[in-house]
């Protein structure tokens, strides 16, 4: 029997991560026969499914105002309090029209309830499920705990009460082993693990028009090779040990480009970035067209670049992450089949590496050894090619569509019965 599923997050728009796996989760559902709606402060998806509130946005300005008189701070003022209430009640209303619109059966809270970025729309939420007891899954990416810039806060109360809330009604999934012992041994809330997954059983469909068209924008050589940093401009993605690999490969052939813009984190890194690059001779590109969301049909169109154009003409990808909640980008690389440095992030030690891949890794730092092995890869075909080949069919094994779709029907059975 087909169910109205809610999704609702503070931003359904653009290729930020929980965006991505929050589209792979509405496909899948799909093709089990559902139906699917938004709620957020920031979409892009087709205005007939969507419920679009700006308030529920985490950069609005109410909520902006509020973030900065409860981080970084140890006492809450009777006005901030206020803020957060009014704000609260009137999101409440606004989710409430939402599932009343719609006749939605399920909720799906794409990292609201887990990271505090909109303190009044967690709390609303809450407030919302243990009320009306409406079947809930709660999808983590990444709790407060995690990013150091939410440890000083005013706001504990709230934390311990909705990041995430323990209810009956709601089943909670993590992305990662770790997330899933910390959320049990913080909170005693138990939890289920699905990774980030990828369509493995349908190879990528590959305009191949377009994606030429993609390195003539860019102002790339056909004798060019393409060093590809498919994330966003942030500390944590670890972007310096990027140029300092193309540095060391010592080739003006070689450019460094990075998909993503700076964004929620601020600019200044990316400042630095440009700095590095400049000073090592490193030809840098960070790409200031609109990159939409390759598996949102809604805005996928032949106007707009998507990853799924830039992926195909990359020689290389790098991905030297410091600290990752699962790894997009790594299962990106490997659906394409390009190869890959990765750094030996905890997350990938924990949950990816036990699985084998065919992967050169550095653990923290780059050195020479390292280096010649990126070499070797990018100017041998055949080992190139068995890398890449291997990688998908273990990708294949345990982060599909069809193991997501396998675990959805898991939570849909627990929630609705048999029927699933």
């Amino acid at each position: 029997m087909a169910k109205n599923i809610g999704f609702v997050s503070t931003r359904f728009a653009g290729t930020d991560g929980v965006t991505l796996e929050a589209s792979k989760w509405a496909q899948v559902l799909k093709s089990m026969g559902h139906n699917y709606f938004w709620f957020a402060g920031l979409l892009d998806r087709k205005p007939e499914h969507s419920f679009l509130v700006p308030e529920a946005f985490f950069q609005h300005e109410k909520n902006r105002w509020i973030d900065k008189q409860i981080f970084g701070k140890k006492r809450r003022d009777p006005s901030v309090t206020d803020a957060i209430y009014e704000l609260k009640s009137y999101l409440k209303k606004q989710l409430t029209e939402f599932i009343q619109t719609f006749n939605i059966d399920l909720l799906v809270t794409e990292n609201v309830l887990t990271i505090p970025m909109h303190i009044p729309l967690g709390i609303a939420l809450t407030e919302l499920i243990a009320e009306t007891q409406i079947p809930t899954i709660a999808h983590h990416h990444d709790f407060y705990w995690e990013r150091t810039r939410f440890s000083v806060n005013a706001v504990g109360d709230y934390l311990r009460m909705a990041f995430p809330p323990s209810l009956p009604n709601i089943e909670h999934v993590v992305i990662n082993s770790t997330a899933q012992e910390e959320l049990a041994l913080r909170t005693g809330i138990t939890s289920i693990v699905i990774p980030n997954v990828l369509d493995f059983e349908n190879p990528p469909d590959v305009d191949r028009e377009k994606s030429k068209d993609f390195r003539k924008t860019i102002g790339l050589t056909p004798d060019d090779v393409l060093i590809l940093q498919p994330t966003r401009v942030v500390q944590r993605k670890g972007i310096e040990h990027a140029i300092e690999l193309v540095e060391e490969l010592g080739d003006p052939r070689y450019k460094l480009v990075i998909s993503h813009e700076a964004g929620d984190e601020g600019h200044e890194y990316a400042e630095w970035l440009k700095d590095q690059a400049r000073d090592r001779g490193v030809d840098l590109r960070t790409l200031n067209l609109r990159i939409s969301d390759p598996l949102n049909p809604d805005v996928n169109r032949k106007d707009l670049y998507t990853l799924w154009d830039i992926y195909p003409h990359s020689d290389f990808i790098t991905y030297p992450s410091l600290y990752e909640g699962f790894g997009n980008a790594f299962l990106e690389a490997v659906y394409f089949k390009k190869p890959l440095l990765i750094n030996r992030y905890a997350i990938f030690v924990s949950d990816i590496e036990p699985k084998e891949f065919d992967l050169i890794a550095m653990d923290g730092y780059l050195d020479r050894n390292t280096v010649q092995k990126v070499r070797n890869v990018i100017e041998s075909p055949q080992r190139r090619e068995k890398m890449v080949n291997t990688n998908f069919e273990i990708a294949k094994k345990y982060f599909s569509f069809d193991r997501l779709r396998r675990w959805l029907n898991l939570l849909l059975t627990n929630f609705f019965g048999s029927e699933f």
